[in-house]
């Protein structure tokens, strides 16, 4: 596996990478975020800087609740969608800017081998098994331990999954650290261990919309780029045939700049009929475990941009084909088809049911690790 304990990033590497300034403090504030209905405070952190770009993470999920950057004019928006209360967050099966795992995207059947033994999970998707299960990363309280302003701001979150929980095997013990700093980037680093033998792919899945909501534009307008020359096609229902396949000549090359929407409904190409648009794997160019530009968005009306940087061997791209105007989110806005882009570093689909695909397992002494980090600039 690509992300273990021999991956050379140290957190002293880690922070040369970062190469956040020291000549002004970022911000980070605790807050609260409110209450679930049965009691539970959800608690909150705001990450900011002297830029105008800010984040709200909540405990719920570990779940990015606002990011607000400015446009080309120096006017702050919020490129994230979400809720605006903790319960909403609790009932929604939207994964509005969650944490998703213990294994984020689908495993076909909800089955898999591990070391000879079969494991079922949890089959809460058609038969399948999708984000962790009935109750994932996404719906869980994590525990905030610490927060801190400097050179950057960082919260650092975790969470103990137990033994068995949704069927997965060995207790699972996971960090998620968030650090904003003075170049407009959010990192989000993502750690975990085990003591027994387990499958771990663990992402992020904030929905974008780099117009900003209300009152921007549709998400199917904007720019995408994907350093990706091939693509894992699925089957009638999501799941990975196991071909890694060319995006030339295909509605999924975005290799140069491409509105969205240019071939979203290309009805003679039956990978955007499975998935009622774009939601699938790409295989990201260059070596897994090397932080490295995986895919550019970017916005022509306010000049938004965001490039998305990442270790994960691959990307998943959802167009927000099954957003439809039923949920309502931040300021009472219902959000519909194309309202906002989710893209997903991590390892693919199904991947421990698949032989060629980079493995997702994750043994005793070992560390999982995947790095994201979210640049934005303006243009």
């Amino acid at each position: 596996m690509f992300n273990q304990s021999k991956w050379p990033l140290t957190l002293g590497a880690l922070a040369a990478v970062l190469q956040f300034s020291t000549a002004v403090a970022a911000d980070a504030a605790r807050e609260t975020f409110g209450t679930l209905k049965d009691g539970t405070r959800v608690e909150a952190v705001r990450l900011s800087n002297r830029h105008g770009m800010s984040v709200r993470i909540i405990t719920l999920g570990a779940s990015i609740q606002s990011l607000i950057t400015p446009d080309r004019n120096d006017r702050a928006g919020d490129v994230v969608l979400g809720f605006d209360t903790p319960q909403e967050y609790a009932d929604g099966r939207s994964y509005f800017g969650a944490t998703v795992g213990r294994f984020a995207n689908r495993i076909g059947r909800g089955r898999f081998v591990l070391d000879g033994r079969t494991h079922e999970l949890a089959a809460n998707d058609h038969g399948n098994h999708l984000h962790g299960g009935n109750h994932g990363f996404d719906k869980v309280m994590w525990t905030l331990d610490s927060v801190a302003g400097g050179a950057s701001a960082t919260a650092v979150m975790s969470h103990v999954s137990p033994a068995g929980e949704e069927g997965y095997p060995g207790t699972l013990r996971v960090t998620a650290t968030y650090a904003l700093g003075e170049d407009n980037s959010l990192h989000v680093d993502y750690r975990a261990t085990t003591d027994q033998p387990t499958i771990v792919n663990i992402s992020n899945h904030s929905y974008f919309n780099l117009s900003a909501l209300p009152g921007g534009g549709s998400a199917l307008q904007e720019l995408l780029q994907v350093n990706a020359a091939s693509f894992t096609p699925v089957d009638a229902q999501l799941i990975p045939t196991g071909e890694l396949r060319s995006v030339a000549g295909t509605p999924f090359d975005f290799r140069q700049p491409t509105p969205v929407g240019l071939r979203v409904r290309d009805g003679a190409d039956a990978q955007l009929r499975y998935g009622r648009g774009y939601d699938h794997n790409f295989v990201l160019d260059g070596a897994a475990g090397i932080l490295r530009l995986a895919a550019r968005i970017e916005d022509p009306a306010t000049g938004r941009i965001m490039e998305i940087l990442t270790t994960a061997p691959g990307l998943q791209f959802y167009s927000g084909n099954f957003l439809d105007a039923t949920v309502k989110g931040k300021g009472g806005q219902l959000y519909r088809e194309g309202d906002a882009l989710v893209l997903e570093p991590q390892l693919f689909p199904d991947a421990p049911n698949h032989a060629n695909f980079p493995s997702a397992t994750l043994r005793p002494g070992d560390v999982y690790h995947n790095a994201i980090v979210y640049r934005f600039l303006t243009r």
